[in-house]
């Protein structure tokens, strides 16, 4: 990824270091736009059958165990880059995750513009071994996650040594997949497809929930690819090999494959993001298109 020279978003928090950190403040701009788009994302459909009930990204990974508790590589000081503010972020991996944050603003900024609306930016939040936030208290065993509940995305930086050693999908891109995916949970809250399903789960069966889960999350993938879409074709941000790393990345860390690996059984009713097959067919979809309206995943 041509990344470095690259504007840094103001919207990162760096709590590394702080331990289980506290609570930022809520969401800049209030409450998530509860927004009827027109076209965007189906919602026409979407909204009214369906939402989401933002699942961690890997949340599988607590149900078999596999745990990210050992320390990241020690990451190299570098200067801020000339393009944006560094708001602080003086280490190589968090410039990326700022950058990468600010080129999404820019991809959802105009795709929200062209529906009449405002793009309210989430906040980033770069932690260490365990945060708490709004949806509670998680450890970096979970891996990055999104919570509606402040509109922020939690992530600790080691889960890319995880991402790499654990699951053979190392790349510049693979990372920013993983921070582009838990964006597209933003997209859909501010949408209000988040509410919609949680709603829906609640009157489910488990095996029902589970499906409503892996279709939010298979649309996250598909958002992601929609962002990586206008990074590469309006500002050049992609190298040759960078997509075939973010669907490495998306195939190793479908459900099936990690139960395969961990476990060794294979069980698609406890699915709650999909298989690798899954992933990688909706990341690819939003990377073709560009066009969000064919990341509809609930039909």
């Amino acid at each position: 990824m041509r990344w470095r020279g690259r504007k840094v978003s103001t919207n990162v928090e760096d709590r590394r270091g702080r331990g289980g950190g506290g609570f930022g403040p809520m969401m800049r701009g209030g409450k998530p736009m509860g927004c009827g788009c027109g076209g965007l994302l189906l919602l026409g459909i979407i909204m009214l059958l369906f939402g989401a009930d933002p699942q961690q990204l890997l949340e599988v990974l607590q149900q078999t165990q596999v745990a990210t508790q050992q320390a990241p590589a020690p990451m190299p000081r570098v200067d801020t880059t000339p393009g944006g503010s560094g708001a602080g972020l003086q280490d190589e991996l968090g410039q990326f995750a700022g950058v990468v944050l600010a080129d999404t603003e820019l991809t959802w900024g105009q795709e929200f513009a062209k529906e009449g609306y405002r793009y309210q930016e989430p906040t980033l939040v770069l932690f260490s071994n365990a945060v708490r936030s709004a949806c509670g208290f998680n450890s970096a065993a979970t891996g990055p996650f999104y919570c509606p509940g402040d509109g922020k995305v939690y992530i600790d930086l080691s889960f890319f040594n995880q991402l790499e050693r654990r699951f053979g999908a190392p790349g510049d891109f693979a990372q920013a997949y993983v921070i582009a995916h838990e964006v597209g949970h933003h997209v859909q809250n501010l949408l209000g497809i988040s509410e919609q399903v949680q709603r829906a789960r609640a009157r489910m069966s488990r095996g029902q929930a589970n499906q409503l889960s892996v279709q939010m999350e298979l649309q996250a993938d598909c958002l992601a690819g929609v962002w990586a879409h206008h990074a590469h074709r309006d500002r050049q941000l992609l190298e040759p090999g960078d997509v075939e790393e973010g669907l490495r990345a998306a195939s190793a860390i479908g459900d099936d494959s990690i139960q395969r690996n961990t476990t060794g059984r294979v069980q698609p009713e406890s699915w709650t993001h999909g298989s690798s097959e899954q992933r990688v067919a909706w990341l690819r979809r939003g990377l073709q298109s560009g066009d969000s309206d064919d990341c509809d995943t609930f039909n």
